[in-house]
C-alpha cells in the first residue's frame, strides 16, 4: 500500500490540532521571570514585575522548565497561576467525555474543524488579555483551550486510526505524540525572554496557542472523511469507496469494504456502546483494562518528575545555562519519538513499551543513586543528567506515543468512541493527579520518589507483558477475536442485547 498525497495531507492536518495541544502544554512554563498578569487590581505590594510564582509552574504536565529564583509568594498571584495552569487539566478532562459525541455527531472531520472554534476563542481570551483584566482573561483562555485540547486529544487518534493503512497504523498514530512533543520543544524555544517570554510580548506567546487551528480549518475541507465512518456508522458506501480511493490512490476497495462490512455486522449486534454501558460490560473488559492501564503508565511513569528536577540536576551538574539544556531535553523527546514512528510498525507496539517502561525502570534507579550521592561524587551529577536524557528516550520510544493510538486498535466500531473518551478522561485525570499531588510526594520522599516510579514501572512492565497482545499488522477484527480467545460471548437474551439497547453517551 502506498502513502499517497490525500493521506499525508489528511494526517497532517489532523495533527496541527495535536501540535496546539503540545504547545498549551509548554507555553505555561516559559522559563524567564514574566509577570503573566498586569497586577494593577491587586495589593500594591504584588506590582513588582521581578515576582512570578514559578514554582507554581510545577502544576503544569511538562514541568518543563522550572525557575529555582525566589518567586513572589502573595496569595493572590498564587491562586491566579495556579488556576491557570490546573484550569488547563480541569477543561480535558470534563470535555474528553464528549470525544465520541462530537466525533459521531456530524464526523471526524467535521468534529475537528467545529472544535477549532474553541482554539481560536481561547488563543483571542489570551492574546488580547491586556485589554480588561489579564488574570481573569488568561484564566478563562487556559480553560477554553483545556477544554478543547481533551477534544482534540480524542479525535486526532480516532480519525487517524480509521484512516491509516494496516501497514502503517502505528507509525501514523505515533505522529500524535510526535506533533505534542514539538508543539512542547516550540513553545520552550519561543518563550525565552529574548524571542517572547517577556513582559512586553507575553500575550502574544499565549495567543499564538490558537494559531494552528487557523490553518486546520483550511485545510480540513481537503481532507476525506474517515471510510470507516461513513460505511459502519451511515451506511454511505459509494462515499466510503470514494474517500478510501482518495486516501490509498486508484485501487480496488473491495477488500476493505469487505472487511468494514463484517465489522458493520459485528457493529449492528453491538449498536453504539455508551461509556456507563462500557464500564459495566464485561464482554470489553479486557480490552479497556489494557487501555486505561497503558494511560495509567504513561502519567504515572514519572517523566513529570523527570522534567521537575530536570534544571536543578542540569544546574548542580555545572551547566551555565540550565534552561537551554532543558530544551536540549525536548529535542531529545522530538528525536526519539521520531525513532518510535519507525520503529512501531516493525518492532511492534507491545515491545516497544515494554522496552520503555523497563529503561525508564533501570534510569529511575540510577537517577535515585545519582541524587544521593552527587553531594559526595561531583560526577554523579553527570550520572543523573545522562538517566534524565536516557530516560526521556525510553519514554519516547513506546510508553509516551503509543498509548494514543492502541485504544482505537483494541475496539471495534461500536464501542470505540466510548471507549476513547473513557481513555482520554483516566490520562487527563491522572495528569491533574500528578500535576497537584507531585510537589507533596516530593516533599515527603525527596530524593527516594525516585524509586516509587521505579517500582510502579516495574508493575506497569509486568502487566503489559501477561496481559497485552501484540496488535501490529492485525485487522481490528483479528484483534477482538485475541481478547474473546476463550470466552463466550453471549447472542441472545443476554448482555450483547442489553448494549444493543443503549444509547450514546
Amino acid at each position: 500500500v502506498q502513502l499517497t498525497g490525500t493521506l499525508a495531507l489528511a494526517v497532517f492536518t489532523s495533527t496541527l490540532g495535536s501540535l496546539q495541544y503540545g504547545y498549551s502544554l509548554g507555553v505555561i512554563n516559559a522559563p524567564q521571570k514574566v509577570d503573566y498578569f498586569t497586577l494593577t487590581k491587586l495589593p500594591n505590594c504584588l506590582c513588582n514585575k521581578t515576582e512570578t510564582p514559578n514554582k507554581l509552574r510545577q502544576a503544569d504536565r511538562t514541568h518543563s522548565i522550572v525557575n529555582e529564583e525566589d518567586p513572589g509568594h502573595h496569595p493572590s498571584v498564587i491562586m491566579y497561576w495556579s488556576l491557570s495552569v490546573s484550569i488547563f487539566s480541569i477543561g480535558g478532562m470534563v470535555s474528553s467525555f464528549l470525544v465520541g459525541f462530537v466525533g459521531d455527531l456530524k464526523g471526524r472531520v467535521k468534529g475537528m474543524l467545529m472544535v477549532n472554534v474553541l482554539a481560536v476563542a481561547a488563543g483571542l481570551l489570551m492574546g488580547l488579555c491586556k485589554m480588561w483584566k489579564p488574570h481573569i482573561m488568561v484564566i478563562s483562555g487556559r480553560a477554553v483551550m483545556g477544554f478543547y485540547c481533551g477534544l482534540t486529544s480524542g479525535l486526532v487518534p480516532m480519525y487517524i486510526g480509521e484512516i491509516a493503512p494496516k501497514a502503517y497504523r502505528g507509525a501514523l498514530g505515533a505522529l500524535h505524540q510526535l506533533a505534542v512533543v514539538i508543539g512542547i520543544l516550540i513553545s520552550q524555544v519561543i518563550g525565552l525572554d529574548f524571542v517572547l517570554g517577556n513582559d512586553e510580548m507575553w500575550p502574544l506567546l499565549l495567543g499564538l496557542s490558537g494559531a494552528p487551528a487557523i490553518l486546520q480549518s483550511l485545510l480540513l475541507p481537503l481532507c476525506p472523511e474517515s471510510p470507516r465512518y461513513l460505511y459502519i456508522l451511515l451506511g454511505k458506501e459509494q462515499e466510503a469507496r470514494h474517500s478510501l480511493c482518495r486516501l490509498k490512490g486508484p485501487h480496488d476497495p473491495t477488500i476493505d469494504l469487505e472487511e468494514m462490512r463484517r465489522e458493520k455486522e459485528e457493529a449492528s449486534k453491538e449498536a453504539r456502546v455508551s461509556i456507563f454501558s462500557l464500564i459495566c460490560s464485561s464482554v470489553y473488559r479486557k480490552q479497556l483494562v489494557v487501555a486505561l492501564m497503558m494511560h495509567l503508565s504513561q502519567q504515572f511513569s514519572g517523566i513529570n518528575a523527570i522534567f521537575y528536577y530536570s534544571t536543578a540536576i542540569f544546574s548542580r551538574a555545572g551547566v551555565s545555562h540550565p534552561v537551554y539544556a532543558t530544551i536540549g531535553v525536548g529535542v531529545i523527546n522530538t528525536i526519539f519519538t521520531l525513532v518510535s514512528v519507525a520503529l512501531v510498525d516493525r518492532a511492534g507496539r507491545r515491545t516497544l513499551t515494554l522496552v520503555g517502561l523497563g529503561g525508564m525502570c533501570c534510569c529511575a534507579v540510577a537517577m535515585t543513586v545519582g541524587l544521593k550521592l552527587q553531594n559526595e561524587y561531583s560526577w554523579m551529577s553527570y550520572v543523573s543528567m545522562s538517566a534524565i536524557f536516557l530516560f526521556v528516550s525510553f519514554f519516547e520510544i513506546g510508553p509516551g506515543p503509543i498509548p494514543w493510538f492502541i485504544v482505537a486498535e483494541l475496539f471495534s466500531q461500536g464501542p470505540r468512541p466510548a471507549a476513547i473518551a473513557l481513555a482520554g478522561c483516566c490520562n487527563w485525570t491522572s495528569n491533574f493527579i500528578i500535576g497537584m499531588t507531585f510537589q507533596y510526594i516530593q516533599a515527603w520522599l525527596d530524593s527516594y520518589v525516585f524509586i516509587l516510579f521505579a517500582v510502579l514501572l516495574l508493575g506497569f512492565v509486568l502487566f503489559i507483558y501477561f496481559r497485552v497482545p501484540e496488535t501490529k499488522g492485525k485487522t481490528f477484527e483479528e484483534i477482538a477475536a485475541i481478547f474473546h480467545k476463550g470466552r463466550r460471548i453471549p447472542t441472545d437474551n443476554g448482555e450483547l442485547q442489553e448494549l444493543k439497547s443503549s444509547t450514546d453517551a
